[in-house]
């Protein structure tokens, strides 16, 4: 576990995304049964340039200087303080760590406990609570400076990953996977988007409708995103690890429940180990109800060290999920991994 230790620093008490997230989560894994199983290190924060390898220099520039100003706001819904600019770096700082971990010879699981998240941070714009793309900076540093070829990134937060996308579009050796709450903020993420120029076919979406729970997410898994990782053959996984998509969660439309998150972190380990040497590495993004973002997490570090049981203290919505073979049907169809043209 890479905890970003300077995250508190970044807060808006009245904000969903405030430093209580990372700190309940905390709590909740040094409390949990799993807690001597699991090895904590503090992020160093991330040198400008592995940053501006992803990110315009305008956007650091404007970040760095908001984090002067007194509670500025860079858009409706993403703030900085005094503390945002040592925040971020942190959290680049960790999901590098984390990528450091498993792209060694004898690779280690792991998972950067991060805020403020990063996936909906493009290349030039700080958004949705995101001032850096924390993912995306950790698969460019795992390819440029860690000579990992072909990289796949798979967000399972209930928003899309609009950020993450954007930067790597046109990239045939990045393949991003996105299952997403459709409609739903930024309003990206239709199946139709499937890359461009020499990246189609490494770009993913798979568009949810609202109510979509574990047994919609197992579809998924078994039908889209498994075989498409098994067909682009990463070397290395990476999880932009949301975990707003649970039934109990304020600003998510779906209705997983802790099971079913753990059920999709074990269905990735299982294709890392049989893929790419075990290589997987989580970098945290969304979760905004404490006790499931909490509970949520604990069971994906127990599927991370290698049990396939965990406690689900919230149970189920007991809500009816929609009908989701029409969609996985339609990507099937045209998406071109599924039609033999895989980048």
């Amino acid at each position: 576990m890479i905890v970003n230790a300077r995250h508190a620093a970044h807060d808006q008490p009245r904000h969903v995304e405030r430093a209580a997230r990372l700190s309940s989560v905390l709590e909740a894994l040094h409390a949990a049964p799993i807690a001597g199983e699991l090895a904590f290190s503090e992020a160093q924060p991330a040198d400008d340039a592995s940053i501006r390898a992803v990110h315009a220099d305008a956007q650091l520039d404007r970040v760095r200087w908001s984090a002067t100003q007194a509670g500025f706001w860079i858009d409706h819904d993403t703030y900085t303080t005094a503390g945002s600019w040592d925040a971020a770096r942190c959290a680049v700082g960790a999901a590098i760590q984390a990528v450091e971990c498993v792209a060694g010879a004898t690779p280690q699981r792991s998972f950067a406990l991060v805020r403020p998240p990063g996936h909906h941070a493009t290349a030039t714009r700080s958004m949705g609570f995101c001032l850096l793309n924390n993912v995306a900076i950790a698969a460019h540093h795992a390819r440029t400076r860690l000579g990992v070829g072909r990289i796949a990134i798979v967000d399972i937060d209930v928003h899309h990953g609009n950020g993450t996308q954007d930067i790597f579009y046109q990239q045939p050796d990045v393949l991003f996977c996105s299952l997403h709450a459709a409609p739903l903020y930024p309003g990206t993420g239709d199946d139709r988007e499937t890359g461009s120029g020499p990246g189609i076919g490494a770009t993913l979406n798979i568009p949810l409708p609202h109510g979509t729970g574990d047994a919609g997410a197992a579809l998924v898994f078994d039908q889209l995103i498994m075989p498409a990782l098994q067909r682009f053959q990463p070397e290395l996984i990476l999880v932009s690890a949301g975990f707003d998509g649970h039934h109990r969660d304020p600003l998510g439309p779906l209705a997983y429940t802790v099971t079913g998150y753990a059920s999709m972190i074990g269905r990735l380990r299982a294709v890392a180990d049989a893929c790419c040497d075990g290589r997987i590495a989580l970098i945290l993004e969304g979760g905004y109800d404490l006790a499931a973002l909490s509970a949520c997490v604990v069971g994906t570090a127990r599927i991370l060290a290698g049990h396939d049981d965990i406690d689900d203290p919230l149970g189920a919505s007991g809500q009816r999920e929609p009908d989701i073979a029409p969609i996985i049907s339609r990507i099937t169809a045209r998406h071109p991994l599924f039609a033999g043209a895989a980048p």
